[in-house]
This record gives structure tokens, C-alpha cells and sequence, in this order.
């Protein structure tokens, strides 16, 4: 999929040798939880997060307050589902987006990223939603791809879903076959079955309500 017909810039970056007031303002205006920031020689220096700016001196500077901003961003060659796993990570509804030279070229919206998952294979292709977790040092998308298709299933999507105390969840959507022999594949394999669901009210709420990406998006 291309992203270039998605990089925004209505809004520009402020400078740092502007107010803090300017952004507050800014941040009154606008839904964004955070606010791209450069330098005086236009160089991205990173985010500010709208919860913290409320809580500075509007009078002051904003070089004043750059030990608070957020060092986040994806480039311009980011896969859509990398740029996915941004969003989550760093809890943002804005993404700058930077060149290979580490010029700012603006921005992506969270809406339209969840739009392009919404359209994928993930939602529209029949299938099943498995939940698997393993170590974060010892899962692997090869071994995973492999399980699933040797017991003749095919994979529409792949996505790390949660990581927490060393472990991580993975979710899969699934084609093809039923999910109970891939399950017993996946436990010889030590993976533990966090969730699985054939197609049924489970996949059909994702495309309604994007709840699933929502809970785990913190948003």
C-alpha cells in the first residue's frame, strides 16, 4: 500500500524558539495529542504531549521545556503496518514522518492508518482470528507462517498485538481451513493460545468498532 497519498501538512511543525503559549494555543485548536517541534535550523527535534504543555509556563520558551518532548517518528519507506505499531507504542494520533536525510516531510493521521487495516485481507477475507503468545526472544513470524501452513492454512495478517513482562501476543487472521489442528501445532510448538475464534461476531466487531485496535492503542 502507499502512504505518500496520506502525509499531511496542514499543520507546521513550531519552532523552539517560539512560546509556549503558541503551542498551547495550537493545542486548543486541533484534536492532536501531540505537536511536532524543529529547531531553528528547521532540524526535527521531537513531540510535545498536549497533557504535559498544560502544565508549562506560557510565558516561557519552548527551548525552555525540550527536555519533555517525545523522540517519535517513522520515515517516509515505513510499512502501513509499522507505522501501526508506532501509533500504539507511542499512544499518538499523530505520526511524523522524517526522509532518509532526516528532513520533516509532515505527518500521518491515526484515522486514515486504521482506515488502510480496515481495508486489508485482515477484515474482508473469510477466516479465522487466533491470539498466540511465546518469550519475545523466542517466537518467530517464519516459524509462525510455517505452522500455519503446513497444516494447509493461509495467512491474511500478522500483527504483534501486546508485549508486556518479556512477552508477546501476536495476532493472526487465518484462511482457509479450521483453526483446531493449526491450535495443537502452535501448543507443540510452545506457543500459548491466548485467543481463538472462527469467523463469527469476533471479526465482524473489528471492522465495526475497530475496538480490538482501540484496546490496545490506549486511545
Amino acid at each position: 500500500m502507499r502512504l505518500s497519498e496520506f502525509v499531511i501538512n496542514d499543520i507546521k511543525p513550531l519552532k523552539s524558539d517560539g512560546k509556549i503559549s503558541d503551542l498551547k494555543q495550537l493545542f486548543n485548536q486541533l484534536t492532536y495529542s501531540h505537536i511536532p517541534v524543529i529547531d531553528e535550523n528547521d532540524v526535527f527535534i521531537g513531540t510535545f504531549f498536549e497533557t504535559d504543555v498544560h502544565c508549562f509556563d506560557g510565558n516561557k520558551s519552548i527551548n525552555e521545556y525540550t527536555y519533555a518532548l517525545e523522540d517519535f517518528f517513522v520515515r517516509d519507506t515505513t510499512m502501513w503496518l509499522d507505522v501501526l505499531e508506532a501509533f500504539a507504542q507511542n499512544s499518538a494520533n499523530i505520526m511524523p514522518i522524517l526522509n532518509e536525510k532526516n528532513d520533516y516531510i509532515g505527518y500521518y493521521e491515526l484515522n486514515d492508518i486504521i482506515g488502510l487495516f480496515n481495508e486489508s485481507p485482515f477484515f474482508f477475507e473469510n477466516g479465522g482470528v487466533l491470539v498466540i503468545e511465546k518469550g519475545a526472544n523466542d517466537y518467530s513470524f517464519s516459524e509462525i507462517s510455517q505452522i500455519v501452513e503446513s497444516n494447509n492454512g493461509k495467512l491474511l495478517g500478522a500483527f504483534i498485538s501486546k508485549m508486556q513482562n518479556e512477552i508477546v501476543q501476536i495476532t493472526l487472521k487465518i484462511g482457509n481451513t479450521g483453526l483446531n489442528d493449526i491450535i495443537q501445532t502452535f501448543r507443540r510448538y510452545s506457543y500459548t493460545i491466548a485467543s481463538g475464534h472462527e469467523e463469527d461476531s469476533f471479526t465482524q466487531s473489528l471492522k465495526d468498532r475497530s475496538a480490538y485496535l482501540t484496546k490496545y492503542l490506549n486511545m
